[in-house]
């Protein structure tokens, strides 16, 4: 396990400072489309359906992000993955998130600590969401980094398609995108 954590900080520290661009054009990812309700949103389970793929991710599957409420305001953020199976070795980072833009609230730093003490820190955009919450589509604000999201872990093909269109026409370029096994419910 201490490996396991190691090659993980290993991996958010460089993928912080790793250079390249996720789309065509552009360096910087597009501004958030929607704004967010912090209650509804940053709470519970969302599954990971999609990903750029990452060193830190390698080997994972039923990738989840948990929300929480937090200190003074603030939202606990919880990674999760299970290594090479839904029921593998279960991996984890996680740790404070603030809303960077108050109000709108789709965009959430996270400052990880990595053995308890190692800090990384991240940012994550949320680009586009579904009215109902059930879906999101997040990236870093760098353009290198893309995630779509869901409540459910089981989507159909259709839906996953569409979200994948949705990304696209946010200016990605999806061919890159990974699909890791989920969870059956």
């Amino acid at each position: 396990m201490k490996s396991i954590l190691l090659a993980a900080a290993a991996a958010l520290t460089l993928a912080g400072c790793a250079g390249g661009s996720g789309a065509s054009g552009s360096g910087q990812a597009p501004e958030p489309r929607k704004r967010i309700d912090v209650a509804r949103f940053y709470s519970g389970t969302w599954r990971e359906i999609a990903r750029r793929p990452m060193s830190i991710t390698d080997g994972c599957v039923a990738g989840a992000t948990e929300y929480g409420p937090g200190r003074q305001g603030g939202i606990e953020v919880l990674d999760s993955c299970r290594m090479g199976s839904p029921k593998g070795e279960l991996k984890t980072v996680g740790g404070p998130g603030t809303i960077l833009d108050p109000g709108f609230n789709a965009k959430l730093r996270v400052d990880y600590k990595l053995y308890g003490f190692v800090p990384v820190q991240r940012d994550y955009w949320v680009l586009d969401r579904a009215d109902d919450y059930s879906w999101f589509i997040s990236a870093d604000p760098t353009f290198r980094d893309l995630y779509i999201f869901t409540r459910d872990p089981q989507i159909g093909a259709t839906q996953r398609k569409r979200l994948v269109q949705r990304a696209a026409a946010l200016g990605y370029d999806v061919s890159k995108l990974e699909f890791p096994q989920q969870p059956k419910r």
